[in-house]
């Protein structure tokens, strides 16, 4: 159990690190999806366009993998890197993130876009959709292993006598019974008509327990195992793993939980 609780602390850590050494960025000025329009598209042409969220430490590059499956499927995509990558007070963030979709808005013409949110991205779009008023201009939520619950892992640090998370705010936030996570699951966890789905996998090794990334009140939380038993995918490969696209995809059209486990 030690070894286990180390092991999730060093991946804390990990991800502090590579925070502290990359280059933070705001939302950019000018939102415009990274490629030209896909050559085999899935989406509608009238589809909302798509902004993919990152979380801690996630630089945006690290979510190119998932964008592009997105603009083969015919989405305007685009990739919303979190001020201070992350690091700083969620509410803040989730004011940034709603003049980026403001932005995007602007640009792409669309009255609403979508979001698809990893780990901390999902925390920041629940309070912009939840407290800052974002049902009006978001038709669909899909979280990727986000902590919506909170997570022992960043308990855990302050255990091990390292502190409140280090200082991070964002991970104090992120713990299970803080103010912030209080706050934001206070009544009802769905407001508006925005369609929420959440997924999870059992071998994620920040969001612990597994089951606080889902949400109540009507929102669609998929497990992948109790579909693909078989299937091992853990946090950050949410964003990479085949068999979660497919889930991603099948929420973005309103369509049945029919996860393909042999997706690549």
């Amino acid at each position: 159990m030690l070894l286990r609780k180390t092991a999730l602390v060093l991946a804390l850590a990990t991800a502090a690190l590579l925070a502290s050494t990359a280059t933070a960025t705001a939302a950019p000025a000018d939102p415009t999806p990274a490629t030209a329009a896909p050559t085999t598209p899935f989406a509608a042409a009238a589809a909302n366009p798509v902004i993919v969220v990152g979380g801690l430490s996630g630089v945006a590059v690290a979510y190119e993998p998932i964008a592009a499956r997105l603009r083969a499927d015919g989405y305007r995509t685009f990739i919303y890197q979190l001020p201070g990558l992350g690091l700083g007070d969620i509410p803040t963030s989730a004011r940034a993130f709603a003049s980026y979709v403001n932005q995007v808005r602007a640009s792409t013409g669309a009255a609403s876009v979508d979001v698809v949110a990893h780990s901390e991205g999902g925390l920041v779009s629940r309070y912009y959709l939840k407290r800052l008023g974002g049902t009006a201009t978001v038709g669909r939520y899909v979280s990727l292993g986000t902590p919506q619950y909170g997570t022992y892992v960043a308990n855990i640090v302050a255990f091990l006598g390292l502190g409140s998370c280090a200082g991070i705010v964002a991970c104090q936030q992120m713990s299970i019974g803080s103010a912030f996570l209080a706050d934001l699951n206070a009544g009802d966890d769905t407001p508006g008509a925005v369609r929420y789905t959440t997924i999870r996998t059992l071998q994620d090794e920040l969001v612990r327990p597994t089951g606080n990334a889902a949400v109540n009140d009507g929102a669609t939380n998929v497990l992948i195992q109790s579909y693909c038993p078989l299937r091992v995918v853990g946090h950050l490969g949410l964003v990479l793993d085949g068999t979660a696209y497919t889930i991603v995809r099948g929420a973005l059209v309103d369509g049945p939980v029919r996860p393909n486990c042999l997706a690549l």
